[in-house]
């Protein structure tokens, strides 16, 4: 499974692209930069496209992503839960702030919600739904293809049901986990459901195995300190996950 990491920030400046990772070259895990940062014809070959939650970091890529490629795919999914899939009809394709792609004649866009932990496909590659704990509701996911697996946390603050699937899980590759603030910005962290190094390494405590551990999602302007202070945890499983790099699973 190749996992190309076009941004894994969340925030933007010159040098921190949103978050957006493209999977097999034919679906898009979110979609914070999917359309700044992957040149056109790659983007026409992009077949779905899977939305862990609403906010603006990791779907602001998308009604620009829809508008370069409506008219060059036969189809085009977009999935999300039930909730995310409403907030991008209510807030984003309402015709006021773009238009809803979807209700165009003969359009093949399409908008799918999933459910919790039920397994389904999307550009070839199995997608299993987990709740985390965020302000909104958002997901990570189990993503499984060829006997690779990669567990992405997407936004979460400290939860439990994600470390429950990767203690479960016969075989995983690797765990994502995002950390968003550094340590001076804890009060930050927990009004807005978000884990900082401090609040990480409790949530390691649950990870029963020795698994690579990839952090990402962090804030441009507290991304130095975050860097040294996960750093200082001196978990030997950890490690950043590098925008502009791609991964082999």
């Amino acid at each position: 499974m190749k996992v190309e990491v076009l941004g894994c920030y969340g925030g933007a400046s010159p040098s921190c692209q949103l978050t957006c990772l493209v999977l097999n070259d034919r679906v898009a895990l979110d979609a914070g930069c999917l359309a700044q940062a992957l040149p056109l014809e790659r983007q026409y070959q992009i077949e779905a496209v899977v939305v862990s939650h609403s906010h603006m970091d990791h779907t602001n890529g998308l009604p620009f992503f829809i508008d370069n490629v409506f008219g060059r795919r036969k189809a085009l999914d977009i999935r999300g839960n039930e909730a995310t899939i409403q907030a991008l009809r209510d807030h984003l394709f309402n015709h006021a702030t773009w238009p809803d792609f979807s209700q165009l004649p003969d359009s093949t866009i399409r908008f799918e919600a999933f459910t919790d932990e039920v397994p389904f496909e999307a550009g070839g590659v199995r997608f299993t739904p987990v709740p985390v704990t965020h302000v909104v509701p958002t997901h990570g996911f189990l993503v499984e293809m060829d006997g690779a697996a990669l567990l992405w946390s997407s936004d979460t603050g400290p939860t439990e049901r994600l470390w429950q699937v990767a203690n479960e899980v016969e075989h995983i590759d690797a765990v994502c986990i995002e950390v968003s603030f550094d340590n001076s910005l804890q009060w930050v962290a927990d009004a807005s459901q978000h884990l900082t190094p401090k609040s990480l390494a409790g949530e390691l405590a649950k990870l029963e195995r020795d698994v690579r551990v990839l952090v990402h999602h962090l804030k441009p302007a507290s991304q130095e300190k975050v860097r040294a202070e996960v750093e200082a945890l001196g978990d030997p499983r950890l490690e950043f996950l590098e925008q502009g790099r791609t991964y082999e699973f």
